[in-house]
Formats: structure tokens, sequence, C-alpha cells
């Protein structure tokens, strides 16, 4: 069975600092590359980071050098730390694999704001 359980999102002013992490199935986490996504209100889900296996990482250009993916093999958890959060930020996050499977978690809202 699929699991994805995303937490350690919430409200944070901007420039400040959150790190969601999400615990996945040992199965696929064994398997696949894994991702973060993201979805703001009234726009489509994207893809913000990726981290391979192997550990290679890659960003989209508009968190590029403010968050770092990384991952725990022996948890089969991957993590999400972001820093120098922007109001834009705001989003709900979701890690799956990348590409992504049909099946997605709840998410964790982050909420940048003043």
């Amino acid at each position: 069975q699929v699991q994805l359980v995303e937490s350690g999102g919430g409200l944070v002013q901007p420039g400040g600092s959150l790190r969601l992490s999400c615990a996945a199935s040992g199965r696929i986490f064994s398997i696949y590359s894994m991702a973060w996504y993201r979805q703001a209100p009234g726009k489509q889900r994207e893809l913000v980071a990726v981290i391979t296996r192997g550990g290679s990482t890659n960003y989209t250009d508009y968190v590029r050098g403010r968050f770092t993916i990384s991952r725990n093999n022996a948890k089969s958890t991957v993590y999400l730390q972001m820093n120098s959060l922007k109001p834009e930020d705001t989003a709900v996050y979701y890690c799956n694999v990348e590409p992504p499977l049909t099946f997605w978690g709840q998410g964790t809202q982050v909420t940048v704001s003043s």
C-alpha cells in the first residue's frame, strides 16, 4: 500500500525558514527518485525539487539557492529545507515520486505572510 505523509508546514514571516518532512512507503522510496511539489490557490500543481536514489538533486529556478531537498534512506523520509521564504512560496506542499503517481498524500500547508 502506498503511503505518503507530509508534515512540517505552518505560518512563517517573509525571510523565515521551514523544514518539511515526508514519510514514504519503503518500497516506493527504494525504487524511485523522490520529489516535492506544490500547489498554490488557483494554480496547477508544480514540481519544486527532485532527488534521485543516489542523492543527485535538481530544483526549479524560483527556489534554487533557497530550498534544499535531502533524503534519509534508512528512514524512507525525504526533506525540504526552505529558507528565505517569500509570500509567493505560499502553497500546499506534497511529496511524491518523480514522475508522480496518481496517488497523492494530504500535503502540508505553507503560508508566508507578515
